[in-house]
């Protein structure tokens, strides 16, 4: 009885080391991706997002309550002030650039379209990474067109 007690035991420790090792390895193998952090306001909900590669994500959201789109560029991991730029414009061009751009440690943006119903172009860029998303969210979840830079 005793032995059968500790090979379960051995069986265990096994189990425990290896699913330990996969959380290490699972937690150091992918950077932590940057998350929407609410910078457009309340009642903003995110309807699309796309990454900038290696450095951080662009996320497209919307409120209902103003018919309004709003972007913002967030960093993976802020720290040091580097070049970020954010922008938000109507697909058809019945509306201005709206953008904000500089030296910032976190994020870019925000920046408000109102666009109830109206495809968007929107994007930004972290250093010398940028993403464009053209012709998206026309009153529906459509994706539209990604360039990565």
């Amino acid at each position: 009885m005793k032995r059968s007690r500790a090979i379960a035991g051995s069986a265990v420790l096994a189990v425990a080391s290896i699913a330990t090792m996969t959380a290490a390895t699972t937690a150091t193998a992918a950077p932590k991706a940057a998350a929407y952090n609410g910078a457009c306001g309340s009642g903003y909900s995110v309807v699309n997002s796309v990454p900038v590669t290696g450095k951080g994500t662009v996320y497209l959201t919307y409120s209902a309550r103003t018919g309004k789109n709003c972007v913002v560029t967030v960093r993976n991991s802020p720290s040091k002030p580097v070049y970020m730029y954010t922008y938000l414009t109507a697909t058809d061009g019945s509306s201005d650039w709206v953008y904000d751009s500089g030296q910032y440690t976190s994020y870019a943006g925000p920046v408000y379209l109102p666009a109830k119903g109206i495809c968007v172009d929107w994007g930004g860029s972290i250093e010398s990474v940028s993403v464009s998303v053209s012709g998206s969210n026309c009153g529906r979840m459509a994706a539209g067109v990604v360039k990565h830079h």
